[in-house]
């Protein structure tokens, strides 16, 4: 270990940290020493950030080290936090020694450096304080395979004595996990104590086969149930808690882990553990849907506050998408949450109508709101005659912003039909009241009048690129004048940055696009895939021709949210090669799922548009 008196001896303006030079790294360890808590906190955090940030680490790291560990000895009040930095410094995947990498990498020379001091670490494993005991156990577990011979015996003799002796089981718990990284087995499955037996159960189903054996689903059913309330910040290799482990593992055997969440469920849901575990194999394994709604039902009375019932609301409403006909004891519970407390009302209302109950319609024309009425527009296609004269009453009384944009997307949905809204959406537009969609609205389903087609002229040459586009592309529609819309697009995509974001304006204007090819053709070959992606679809559109389009959507057709984009320009081309057929079958066939969902992916699931298209198009080609 090194005091802070031979900080001074170290060349930190020489070593780097992720934000540059590490000339402040001293100040900071010094700090670490003062008595002011505040000041010592503020210096543990800013070391988090620099020496180590975001699974990072750099020069100044290991230098930093023998200092750290001083101050474990030196600043008591703070030996939990210093002992977890340790450990986060040193944390690495053990087949990484291996690597040709290894040697010379930061985080070779910090485990050496963590090696060197450990001797003067153990004391802190007999520390009177259990989270000090604990946060010893991960800087202990983060260099076993590394210790010489000498040092591994007399450490696991004290892991032996902290497995069998420690008062508190969370420690020996942990115990076990450390000893497993020195090989040394211990009977944890046959534990009196939960706390072991679970720790145990997780180092077998580490190692075990699929699926796994059911004397291991039981453990993990029984002693699983209630979180380690310290379990948070005791985070093990890769930064992963229990919590963690345990979800990624019960994935991994979806049956076993939904036996599992009902398990916890029952037992009262205790930090939303079970309904939280639930929601994790439904996105990770498809056609789950069913199973996991039953469970979250059987959760929402056990959830504690407002906060995490309103999450399972909206859990719910999101999954009861891709059920097609939801039972009517699930659909009369959400109508109960509905009607009751108002703070958890509008996410069961909005799963309500996700679930295509009438008596949703009923609720959200009695309680207008923009995102109630999107979702109902959506889902009530047939009760246009009366959501409309509420959605334009709402735009009418001035409504902006987000909710704006949510009563004009409502309108959306109702095609034709919208054309009753023009008055509004004019009057959107005139006002700059989420004036790109109502601009794009009035070019699909408004009516040419001197005042719409002004507005829109006008709004083409608007300095905001988006509507800008939008309007460009709407007076085109109600013209048949292409001359505003290629002047836009000409600005747009001559502009530096990336304009292949525009490129799907050009679908409406076909044929009419064509003096824009020059400006876009180049990215066919562009390196970045979305650039790609929207020149090869706005090749097809604009040319009519495939030829061009098809080998650049080929090569980047995959399970990612460009991937999927390309497939979907693929299938309009009508020309998918032969070369596909094995990749549409493992679209169309995998049981996990690809895609995962994405906040602003909108309405539905992006892996289920993957396995739908590519079903469809390989029906197509039979």
């Amino acid at each position: 270990m090194k005091s802070p008196a031979e900080l001074d001896h170290v060349p930190w303006h020489a070593l780097t940290h992720a934000y540059g030079p590490a000339e402040d790294v001293p100040e900071l360890i010094r700090a670490l020493h003062e008595d002011d808590e505040a000041t010592a906190d503020e210096a543990i955090y800013e070391l988090f950030g620099n020496i180590h940030h975001q699974g990072t680490v750099y020069r100044a790291s290991a230098p930093a080290v023998p200092f750290l560990a001083h101050a474990v000895r030196h600043a008591p009040g703070k030996r939990e936090a210093l002992l977890m930095l340790l450990a986060t410094l040193a944390d690495h995947d053990p087949d990484d020694v291996d690597s040709p990498h290894w040697p010379g990498s930061p985080v070779a020379a910090i485990c050496a450096e963590l090696c060197r001091v450990l001797p003067e670490l153990l004391p802190c494993l007999g520390d009177t304080e259990r989270g000090v005991r604990r946060a010893a156990l991960r800087v202990v577990a983060a260099v076993a395979e590394q210790l010489p011979a000498e040092l591994r015996s007399s450490v696991v003799a004290q892991l032996d004595r902290l497995y069998v002796t420690d008062p508190v089981p969370a420690v020996r718990a942990d115990s076990v996990v450390v000893l497993d990284r020195f090989g040394r087995e211990t009977a944890a499955l046959d534990s009196p104590l939960p706390e072991v037996r679970l720790a145990g159960a997780l180092l077998v189903a580490e190692r075990s086969g699929l699926p796994y054996p059911a004397e291991l689903v039981e453990v993990i059913a029984e002693d699983g149930a209630e979180p380690d309330p310290g379990d948070d910040g005791y985070p093990w290799s890769g930064a992963t808690t229990q919590e963690e482990q345990l979800t990624r593992l019960l994935t991994r055997d979806p049956d076993a882990g939904l036996a599992v969440a009902a398990r916890w469920i029952a037992a009262g849901d205790l930090g939303s553990r079970g309904s939280w575990l639930a929601e994790e194999i439904a996105e990770t394994w498809r056609d789950r849907e069913p199973e996991v709604l039953d469970l979250l039902l059987s959760a929402l009375p056990h959830q504690k506050d407002d906060r995490t019932l309103a999450a399972r609301l909206r859990a719910v409403g999101h999954w009861l998408e891709h059920v097609p006909e939801p039972g009517a004891g699930l659909r009369d519970a959400l109508h109960r949450y509905a009607t009751g407390d108002e703070k958890t009302a509008e996410p069961a209302l909005l799963a309500l109508v996700t679930s295509r109950d009438p008596r949703a319609l009923e609720l959200v024309l009695r309680r207008p709101d923009a995102r109630l009425l999107e979702a109902a527009a959506r889902h009530f296609p047939e009760a246009a005659g009366r959501l409309i004269p509420v959605i334009r009453r709402e735009l009418a009384a001035g409504a902006t912003g987000n909710t704006g944009i949510a009563l004009v997307q409502a309108l959306e949905r109702f095609g034709a039909d919208a054309r009753r809204a023009q008055p509004e959406l004019v009057d959107c537009l005139r006002t700059g009241r989420a004036a790109v969609v109502a601009a794009r609205l009035l070019g699909l389903s408004g009516t040419p009048t001197p005042e719409t087609t002004e507005l829109l002229h006008s709004a083409a040459r608007s300095s905001d690129d988006s509507l800008s586009a939008a309007a460009a592309v709407a007076h085109y529609r109600l013209t048949g004048d292409a001359g505003a819309a290629l002047r836009t697009f000409e600005r747009l995509l001559s502009a530096r940055g990336q304009t292949h974001g525009y490129l799907s304006g050009l679908k409406p204007l076909g044929t009419a696009a064509a003096p824009l090819l020059p400006l876009f053709e180049p990215l066919l070959e562009a390196r970045h895939e979305w650039s790609r992606m929207a020149a090869a679809e706005a090749h097809h559109w604009v040319t009519g021709s495939p030829d061009r389009a098809v080998p650049v959507l080929v090569e980047l057709v995959g399970p990612t949210p460009v991937g999927l984009r390309a497939l979907e320009a693929l299938a309009a081309t009508g020309q998918v090669p032969e070369e596909l057929r094995p990749t549409l079958r493992a679209f169309s066939f995998s049981p996990l799922r690809l895609l995962v969902d994405s906040p602003f992916s909108g309405p539905g699931h992006q892996d289920e548009e993957l396995r739908s298209l590519a079903r469809k198009l390989l029906a197509a080609k039979q």
